[in-house]
């Protein structure tokens, strides 16, 4: 099989437009949650992605019928034949589990694989399957899939989500889908409150959910006994949006970011200010422009509205190039370091303590071969070639398509100096 690789000669300064994609992690779970809902779905600002097609083929081996326009996603639920979530499929990415809920309160047993994706560190699916359970599921394990059943139906339940590393994105997502369909009121406590969640709630509402508490850590959902087909766009990308916008501090030039939400990423834009880049917002989005070198700054990855743990890498290709020491403290995901020894081949000074990085900023960063380990490392690698100096190749780059639509066309449009070779 043919891997794709990245050819990226640095340094370049980049300027000019940047349009951000929809959300990938929203766009999962509400494709998911359209299982909830027989009849067709449409879904718009769909990311093009491997994930997104992913999803699509796991919706689609139960029964449902998928379209693909652009990025328009259209899902006709009308029947599932067969609530299953082959492992197959739902090993490429952690967010196939996102299915188990919503099949659950539909049709009142689903099996389903325990999920893969990304090999960073410890991330349980046991909250899940608890936050089902007090739904009234019964629960077991089985050859490596989720065997669940509710044949009496799901009933109301008071629910804590919290979790080691704080409250669960994917938990939340499929205990909320579940709670819509069932009896009574549920009571969501230490709900996340990521935009993606308020997206996906947002969109069950117009489905026809009754749910109180949106964006909050409560959540109070009153169940209803059938939700109606939507046409519904989501949000778009915090995670992309935040990543041209440490491009365009690494690189000292400016970009202008469209369909971008600045109120999605504040704690980011905080940053980026005490690194001396300037940010404006504007109507659609928002400027981000270099005001010089790059200062350092402390950065300790928190769940939202905190410091994004998938921005964590990408933030450290940039503070690689600061003027003095920086510190970053993950605490989301503690193991979520393989980055470091790739971006070290760079010339980067990197050196680990615990959850902490101490990051001691070098003159310039020089061009070598690296490997991508995951979705954003990939993006921490591409961040730090566009500023090194020479080419770097940057191998097994079909980690950053799961996440980010047409990334290298995206780049080379504002000055970046990318090809893309299968090898």
């Amino acid at each position: 099989m043919a891997l794709d690789i990245f050819k990226i000669t640095g340094p370049v300064s980049l300027d000019g437009t940047v349009t951000i994609s929809g959300s990938k992690n929203a766009a999962l779970p509400t494709m998911a949650a359209t299982i909830l809902a027989p009849g067709k779905n449409t879904l718009l600002g769909i990311p093009n992605l491997s994930d997104i097609s992913v999803m699509c083929k796991l919706i689609e081996n139960m029964g449902c019928k998928t379209t693909v326009d652009s990025n328009t996603v259209s899902i006709d639920s009308a029947s599932i034949d067969r609530p299953f979530g082959d492992y197959e499929i739902v090993r490429k990415m952690r967010a196939g589990v996102c299915v188990l809920g919503p099949l659950l309160a539909r049709e009142g047993h689903a099996e389903v694989s325990m999920p893969g994706g990304c090999a960073i560190g410890y991330r349980p699916v046991d909250i899940h399957l608890r936050g089902l359970q007090e739904l009234g599921a019964k629960i077991e394990l089985k050859n490596g899939y989720i065997v669940a059943h509710a044949n009496s139906g799901l009933k109301g339940a008071n629910i804590f989500l919290g979790g080691p590393f704080g409250s669960s994105v994917l938990a939340t997502a499929n205990v909320l889908s579940a709670a819509v369909l069932a009896k009574g009121k549920t009571v969501i406590e230490s709900a996340a409150c990521e935009p993606e969640i308020t997206d996906l709630a947002n969109c069950l509402v117009k489905m026809g959910a009754k749910i109180s508490g949106i964006g909050s850590p409560q959540l109070i959902i009153h169940g209803v006994k059938h939700l109606n087909p939507v046409e519904y766009t989501v949000i778009p990308d915090r995670i992309e949006a935040g990543t041209f916008m440490a491009a365009a501090a690494i690189t000292k030039g400016k970009l202008k970011l469209k369909n971008c939400r600045p109120e999605h990423l504040m704690a980011v834009i905080d940053k980026l200010r005490s690194m001396n880049v300037v940010v404006e917002e504007t109507e659609d989005g928002c400027e981000v422009a270099s005001n010089g070198h790059i200062q350092p700054t402390d950065i300790t990855t928190l769940p939202y509205p905190g410091f994004p743990t998938d921005l964590q890498a990408q933030f450290m290709a940039c503070l690689c190039l600061a003027k003095g020491n920086s510190v970053i403290t993950e605490k989301i995901f503690p193991d979520r370091f393989m980055h470091i020894a790739e971006l070290s081949r760079m010339a980067a000074n990197l050196r680990k303590e615990g959850p902490h990085i101490i990051v001691s900023g070098v003159e310039k960063l020089i061009a070598a071969p690296v490997m991508a380990s995951d979705l954003r490392a990939s993006a921490a690698l591409v961040l730090a070639a566009l500023a090194a100096h020479g080419q770097t190749i940057v191998n097994r780059v079909y980690h950053i398509d799961r996440g980010y639509e047409k990334i290298e066309e995206k780049l080379n449009a504002v000055g970046a100096k990318i090809e893309r070779q299968s090898v």
